[in-house]
């Protein structure tokens, strides 16, 4: 008898475990009228040549029949036999129970289709118009202190500088006044998807879940609601994404669909880190598999976009989140790490589904050609477009920088350094598309570079943000001059908190009020969003240039010596005969006389003219 039970137990575990059961289905949703078609990733157990039926739901009941509205166009397993992609034609919203049957036992799961809202293709994507203002999303402002201590692998701890802080989305909700007084346009708050690493985890670069907020974060339901409350203030909201590499704790690591998800070594063998092997002629093959293969780093698996489940899945993800959210940008991470081809399908894919859309990639190279190549547009010698709109501009970035952290002595030194850099304009397909920015999340802010740090080079730095060409981006805390606590200890340091209420002492406050007065009226300014540039050099350390358009100019004139500086009215004549030399300086409010010829700048200032014709 007790043989027997044993056996019955045994024969029961057998039959459960050959029962198929669906964990998950990815995308969470999807819409009716989408141009990228859908392909349904099921993961759970014992899929793979599951039998698949669709029926209508009505009052969450099936209705006899088969249904026209969601309908089977095809199916394949992976390797694992716990997944199943289904491809599907959608052709009416509603929901739907998708039934898998397998050794006569089913399961299933119950699969919405929503009403694409009217004009939602036709969004229009941030431009040279906007100010982009970016947020290290666990180090800017903790708003709900409840998410805290969360049943996750890291809680918040704000006596490691290395561990999460526990700013949340409620803290950038409540945040929106500041920003938008500033003059901001629009957010960049770094990933805020589920990160579930142990250590480091607060920076969201390796997510763990492609479809979920982080719950130290908020829930998906509050991000979109930060995404309506910022659009109500005028603000638009960009997605950081990171499709070049995922978390070690992502959940598909325990069992991946294909060997080849990932791209995998025989020990841990990192990126290079040379982007420049996705355009040299003569780099060797090794060298380019291994910059686009290799590991960002050992909590980071490359993903590898070259398996096409794996690229389709990317591509429903970003416009998944770009139609739930409403979202008007994307920001793409470590971009030129991606392989090439199926990345530059990847944001093809996304830019056709949304052609007024934007999206600025992250190529963090040097010098002006090399950033340039992956621009969308530009006549590369090989024919590749990347498809990308926009790209940052750390050549202007660099040159700012270096301009601004000595007293400008030598040849090619000081503002000449940016001169060099505006030079390379000529590159780009579209050089209003380019994001500029004085530093990021990932190196020293712009206070801790500029000589003795001080802050009236700061505030140079910021005038020429505000006025070259392109879209300006502003480091959340730069607003007021911070500084990193402790550059020693690298970048967790520079990552702080915003200061608030009483934390805000009189110096921040000038130097917030300095650049808003410059960005709220950057707002209203086209000639600074599709003006052209004419600029003139020097080698006494000053910088002058027109942005122009037919109906009026803004003249800038940077001294960044320590000297008084006659400025050189007459070496402009060819553009200021053209205008009314007679115009109002945007930072002091008075008037002022380009046609005098003894104008003379204080050392460390900034003369911003506004002429009319």
């Amino acid at each position: 008898m007790k043989k027997l039970f044993l056996f019955a137990a045994l024969f029961s575990a057998i039959t459960l475990n050959a029962k198929p059961r669906i964990d998950r289905a990815e995308p969470l949703s999807w819409w009716t009228e989408m141009n990228c078609p859908l392909t349904l990733m099921l993961q759970g157990e014992d899929l793979a040549d599951a039998t698949v039926s669709i029926q209508l739901l009505h009052n969450g009941k099936p209705v006899k029949g088969t249904t026209t509205g969601l309908q089977v166009t095809g199916q394949h397993n992976a390797e694992s036999p716990n997944y199943l992609f289904v491809d599907l034609a959608v052709n009416q919203a509603g929901t739907y129970r998708i039934t898998l049957k397998k050794n006569k036992r089913t399961t299933y799961v119950d699969y919405t289709i929503n009403t694409r809202v009217a004009g939602s293709r036709e969004r229009q994507g941030f431009t040279s118009a906007d100010m982009i203002y970016l947020i290290m999303s666990d180090r800017f402002v903790d708003g709900d202190e409840s998410n805290n201590t969360l049943h996750m692998a890291e809680k918040a701890d704000k006596s490691n500088v290395h561990g999460r802080f526990g700013g949340d989305i409620r803290g950038i909700i409540n945040s929106l006044d500041h920003i938008s007084k500033l003059g901001a346009t629009a957010i960049w708050p770094t990933p805020l998807l589920e990160d579930n690493e142990a250590a480091w985890s607060y920076h969201g670069y390796a997510c763990s879940d492609y479809y979920h907020i982080d719950p130290r974060h908020g829930s998906n339901e509050l991000y979109k609601e930060m995404v309506e409350k910022a659009h109500e203030k005028g603000i638009k909201v960009i997605m950081d994404m990171v499709p070049n590499h995922c978390g070690a704790c992502h959940w598909w690591m325990k069992d991946l669909p294909y060997h080849n998800w990932i791209n995998q070594f025989d020990e841990f063998t990192n990126t290079p880190n040379v982007f420049s092997a996705n355009y040299d002629i003569n780099a060797s093959e090794y060298d380019r598999l291994l910059s686009n293969r290799g590991w960002f780093d050992r909590p980071m698996p490359d993903m590898n976009l070259e398996n096409p489940d794996l690229l389709q899945y990317f591509k429903q993800w970003a416009i998944w989140w770009i139609e739930y959210a409403n979202l008007d940008g994307l920001r793409v991470d470590t971009y030129p790490y991606i392989e090439m081809i199926p990345g530059s399908e990847w944001v093809k894919a996304i830019m056709e589904e949304y052609p007024n859309f934007n999206i600025v990639g992250e190529c963090w190279t040097r010098p002006a050609p090399a950033v340039a190549y992956w621009q969308s547009g530009v006549k590369n010698y090989n024919g590749f477009d990347s498809h990308l709109k926009s790209v940052m501009d750390f050549p202007v970035e660099e040159a700012i920088r270096q301009a601004l952290e000595n007293d400008g002595q030598g040849w090619g030194n000081g503002l000449t350094r940016v001169y060099d850099a505006v030079a390379m304009d000529y590159l780009y397909a579209d050089v209003h598309n380019i994001m500029i920015m004085l530093g990021n999340h990932d190196m020293d802010r712009i206070a801790d570079v500029v000589k003795d740090g001080d802050l009236r080079r700061v505030k140079l730095a910021n005038v020429l943000l505000a006025t070259m060409r392109g879209i300006p981006q502003v480091f959340a805390g730069d607003e007021y001059g911070l500084k990193s606590s402790d550059r020693s200890l690298g970048h967790s340091t520079l990552r702080m908190p915003l200061p608030l209420g009483e934390e805000v002492t009189e110096e921040m406050q000038d130097m917030f009020d300095y650049q808003s007065n410059l960005f709220q009226w950057r707002k209203g300014e086209p000639i600074l969003h599709t003006g052209k540039t004419m600029h003139f050099i020097t080698r006494d350390n000053t910088y002058a240039y027109f942005r122009y358009t037919d109906e009026g100019a803004i003249f800038v004139y940077i001294n960044a010596s320590e000297d008084h500086r006659t400025i050189p009215t007459t070496h402009y004549a060819e553009i200021l005969n053209k205008y009314n030399p007679v115009g109002q300086d945007i930072i002091t409010g008075k008037q002022v006389d380009l046609s005098k010829i003894d104008l003379v700048a204080s050392p460390l200032s900034a003369l911003v003219v506004k002429l009319e014709k």
